[in-house]
């Protein structure tokens, strides 16, 4: 039977986590004919059908395409849909876990409005972890998805931890753009080309759960996804509803700001031994004037947090949010400089 979904999950050398995923997908209940396409992108121990790590009825649904080199997740994910069967294809990092229903939900949200050819779905709050970042980072994105976004908004991020689309629009459209070597912005990139001519819908009820890194390693990913989202910025000449609204660029710049100002305002202070002179006063009331602007453009995460965690977990994450605006703002401003001028 020619299957509906064709599942595509780019993998390199985390069998663990790979394993984990299959193994809920083994678990879906109600879902329609289905495949899973695993593209092995240049792992050091290649991945075959001996050594897949799924059951024997899953291993009859899956199929492995290898990668000699590692060309990263865009190339991965363009060579599964090649090898793909499926009317829709359904993208899945390698990291997460899908529930019982996730497949069946993806099906029933196609099959109901036939106009519908890309959707997006959310990774849950719960996390596994107890440290403070991970359980930060996964209420972030969740108020993010679910409190902050315009739900009136007609196109939302295809983002690749769970998405699907209709098969044909995405080969029509070339799929993922390869020169990214490695999870840049291939998925802005590709949802700008989707929302040309398509909607891209949010469905809440379609999940995975996904385990965040700490602090550095997202810090990280925050700088050089905002660092090449200005290339795409300096082609669009726009801001948009799905990287960066004008409302996220004031967040950030008032972010930075808080803490530019704040630690200019404390020197001053120390220089004039305390001393409230007219200099420091005006520093002191832009300062309060930033920190008061920020406070406002974060308050519907900052109560969100509050009403999850309580005080203390809330205002670890008002600073912690300060330090990841500036790594964004620094990615952002650097790639202004050099994409600035292209």
């Amino acid at each position: 039977m020619k299957p509906y979904l064709s599942v595509i999950i780019p993998y390199c050398n985390a069998p663990e986590k790979l394993s984990r995923l299959l193994a809920t997908i083994g678990k879906s209940k109600k879902a329609p004919p289905y495949e899973i396409v695993v593209v092995d992108d240049g792992s050091r121990q290649p991945l075959t059908g001996s050594n897949v790590p799924v059951t024997r009825e899953l291993k009859k649904r899956t199929r492995i395409v290898s990668l000699k080199t590692n060309k990263g997740p865009a190339v991965a994910r363009n060579r599964g849909v090649a090898a793909a069967r499926g009317e829709f294809v359904v993208f899945l990092d390698g990291d997460v876990e899908v529930f019982p229903d996730t497949l069946y939900e993806i099906a029933k949200v196609f099959g109901d409005d036939p106009d519908v050819v890309a959707l997006t779905g959310v990774w849950v709050k719960e996390q596994k972890s107890k440290d403070f970042f991970p359980n930060f980072k996964a209420l972030r994105d969740w108020s993010y998805w679910i409190n902050e976004r315009d739900k009136s908004g007609y196109y939302f991020l295809f983002s690749t931890r769970i998405a699907a689309i209709k098969k044909v629009v995405f080969d029509r459209l070339g799929g993922f753009d390869q020169t990214y070597p490695a999870p840049l912005v291939e998925d802005i990139e590709l949802t700008y080309r989707i929302a040309r001519r398509y909607a891209i819908i949010f469905a809440p009820q379609v999940r995975v759960r996904h385990e965040f890194e700490g602090f550095f390693p997202i810090a990280k990913k925050y700088f050089l996804r905002a660092y090449y989202w200005t290339k795409l910025y300096a082609r669009r000449k726009r801001f948009d509803p799905v990287a960066t609204t004008l409302q996220e660029a004031l967040t950030t710049l008032s972010g930075v700001g808080v803490l530019v100002l704040g630690s200019i305002t404390a020197i001053a202070l120390l220089s004039t031994l305390g001393q409230l002179t007219l200099p420091v006063q005006i520093m002191g009331g832009i300062f309060i004037g930033t920190l008061l602007m920020h406070v406002l453009l974060t308050s519907k995460f900052l109560l969100f947090v509050y009403h999850e965690k309580g005080w203390v977990f809330m205002m670890r994450s008002f600073v912690t949010g300060l330090v990841l605006y500036c790594f964004i703002f620094a990615g952002a401003f650097l790639g202004r400089i050099i994409h600035g001028r292209t």
